[in-house]
């Protein structure tokens, strides 16, 4: 068993699927298996879940019950891999995207900026792209904007020039290199706050988290039966701002074509409001504090 912290979000994210004892769920983001066992607790024995992790780590989590089937991909592909378990639509569909504790937790991958480790960052460890790849292989163009876009960096232009010029004495090899490589851009007070959005721009590319996340919303309405749900737990404003868009109008981008009366027809509705943790959550699950759990429901088609 690998140690993972406590799901954030737990009841408030599994209540959000309404369970039906009988249905059919997927846990996307499986980790811990924390959301899962609790899905698992409110099916009945002719109940089904199946999950997605594309980590290694998190296969150890497997969980013993015949209700269950773990899938080690990523959630990108959610679709292809219902399809060759037989499933064509399911229930609900829960997903509690970015890294988990337990990858920000072990040193040696990267993702912390607590710890000095090599440059890495790979969900996914038999990906050939790490942070490496993407520090010292990059031009100066794709790093600014990779750190513009996915940091939101205001730096990123003069960071990206930093970093290319660095490279042609040394290779950056480790998290302390790079940190070092970017100090003059990291003021004592905000360090800490501008480290975490560099590392977060260059975990998402490495992971190609927002197309991999486009991707899975796209294929939702399509898996899910009338009625089913989705339960969507984001963590950056990147993220919260695609899920939100596409529930509200089934795209990341501009306007659904509305009819000769103004009206639009999309494929999910939202079910309440936004769920943020409680101070109390925060204080047991520091992880939580910027958690933003949102529901959708699929609509039934008009006859």
């Amino acid at each position: 068993m690998t140690e993972y912290h406590n799901p954030v979000l737990l009841h408030d994210t599994v209540n959000g699927l309404a369970i039906k004892e009988d249905g059919v769920y997927v846990d996307v983001t499986f980790g811990g298996g924390g959301h899962s066992k609790e899905i698992l607790k409110r099916l009945g024995e002719n109940g089904k879940l199946y999950a997605f992790d594309q980590d290694e780590d998190a296969l150890k989590n497997i969980i013993d019950d015949k209700r269950f089937t773990l899938i080690h991909e990523n959630f990108r592909y959610i679709k292809r891999f219902l399809r060759f378990h037989g499933i064509k639509e399911v229930d609900g569909v829960l997903a509690d995207f970015g890294v988990s504790s337990h990858q920000f937790d072990v040193a040696a991958r990267g993702f912390s900026t607590r710890f000095e480790a090599d440059l890495d960052m790979r969900m996914n460890q038999n990906s050939q792209v790490s942070a490496y790849h993407v520090v010292n292989e990059y031009d100066e163009d794709q790093l600014r904007q990779v750190l513009a876009q996915y940091g939101e960096l205001r730096a990123a232009p003069a960071m990206a020039r930093q970093i290319v010029e660095h490279r042609k004495n040394e290779v950056i090899i480790t998290s302390e290199q790079l940190k070092g490589v970017l100090k003059k851009f990291l003021s004592p007070k905000h360090e800490n706050k501008i480290l975490a959005q560099i590392y977060q721009a260059i975990r998402i590319e490495v992971n190609q988290e927002i197309e991999a996340l486009k991707e899975f919303l796209q294929q939702t309405p399509e898996i899910l039966k009338p009625n089913g749900r989705l339960s969507l737990i984001s963590y950056h404003s990147l993220e919260d701002r695609l899920v939100k868009r596409f529930i509200r109008n089934g795209l990341f981008e501009g306007e659904p074509e509305r009819d000769v009366f103004g009206n639009f027809e999309v494929p999910l509705k939202k079910v309440g409001g936004l769920i943020i943790p409680t101070k109390e959550e925060i204080k047991i699950n520091n992880r939580a504090r910027s958690a933003k759990l949102r529901i959708a429901e699929k609509l039934k088609v008009k006859s």
